[in-house]
């Protein structure tokens, strides 16, 4: 069994409650008629019942009348979303009003959804852009304890095991913060920490890239990662991370020799972060094209429940294993909190 199968078999154990905002779209529809009929998660759809039925039929979906469907402008808990909208965001300028007006918006249901205790996660991005799907998240669900910035995770599968003992790497950020300070970066190293954890069950040995290894050069952005790194250690001291170290450093073993010999991370790094998302989206992409690497993602991070983004590009098959991740999240989030 890879690990998506195992990401999907561990969220059908624990079914958690999944929306998807864009509830009328096609490749959503599609995804979500598979996830019902596999039993992966509880879906809940947002959008017109009759304009949901009608695309269901036309597309020849089978399973959709297991899912949820809520619509926007007329359910039974509008009012106390909204109610719930106004009492978060009112120091902000809120106002009954346009709290009732937002509240139809189905990004803006589906976080308060997550924020009233009705879902455990949201994965939205088919038809909107990522400044949309993050901006009510960040408003109304918010970010985890001791952590103020989102960034974005890749899982990479590759078919090449020479450099990764179970053909899987964790990237970041490849999607978020284009150029994160030294604290952010910090963060950045210890929720990817977390994710990988959470989804691939490994111990996290994360290296902290540059252009440099143990000092070999000097740059304001090397510093940045030295400092990065110290940071991290402090926020999670019982992490194996260090740095800053060069790629190559961090995942061959005669390089690490060499270059940063005693380190506990260097030659076996199984979580790569890097400097700035120029970098990490640079990365992530070669990879995947060069080397046959399936990249999954992003997987957002740093949130209080997981919200995921899509690329509008995606598949339904890719909107079908980000359900699954997220649940996969949502079940890590639970347990913690025991």
């Amino acid at each position: 069994m890879d690990l998506i199968e195992e990401i999907i078999a561990h969220a059908k154990a624990d079914k958690q409650r999944i929306v998807l905002p864009e509830g009328t779209e096609e490749r959503t529809l599609k995804a979500a008629d598979r996830l019902v009929a596999d039993g992966v998660a509880d879906i809940i759809l947002l959008g017109s019942p009759d304009e949901i039925d009608s695309l269901a039929g036309s597309f020849g979906l089978k399973n959709i009348g297991g899912a949820t469907i809520v619509d926007p402008g007329n359910h039974a808990k509008k009012q106390i979303y909204a109610d719930l909208l106004f009492q978060l965001r009112q120091s902000k300028g809120m106002t009954p009003e346009k709290a009732t007006q937002l509240v139809e918006d189905p990004l803006y249901l589906g976080c308060l959804m997550i924020k009233a205790g009705d879902a455990d996660g949201e994965i939205a991005g088919a038809k909107n852009t990522t400044g949309n799907v993050l901006r009510p998240a960040l408003q109304i669900i918010k970010m985890m304890p001791g952590i103020n910035c989102v960034s974005g995770a890749f899982l990479m599968f590759l078919k090449d095991r020479t450099y990764v003992e179970n053909g899987i790497l964790v990237f970041a950020d490849c999607a978020v913060l284009p150029n994160p300070t030294a604290s952010e970066l910090a963060q950045i190293a210890v929720s990817t920490a977390h994710t990988a954890r959470a989804l691939v069950g490994i111990e996290p040995r994360v290296a902290m890239l540059s252009f440099s290894t143990k000092g070999s050069a000097s740059s304001e952005m090397v510093d940045k990662v030295v400092e990065a790194t110290r940071l991290a250690k402090e926020m999670a001291p019982g992490l194996q991370i260090d740095g800053e170290m060069q790629a190559d450093a961090a995942i061959v073993e005669k390089v690490a020799a060499q270059k940063a010999p005693g380190s506990p991370v260097a030659g076996k790094a199984n979580v790569l972060v890097f400097p700035t998302l120029e970098v990490g989206n640079i990365s992530y992409k070669l990879v995947q094209r060069l080397a046959g690497a399936e990249a999954v993602g992003p997987i957002l991070q740093g949130m209080a429940a997981p919200v995921n983004d899509l690329s509008r590009g995606c598949s339904a098959d890719d909107i079908y294993k980000m359900v699954a991740i997220a649940a996969n999240q949502a079940i890590a989030l639970k347990k913690s909190k025991r």
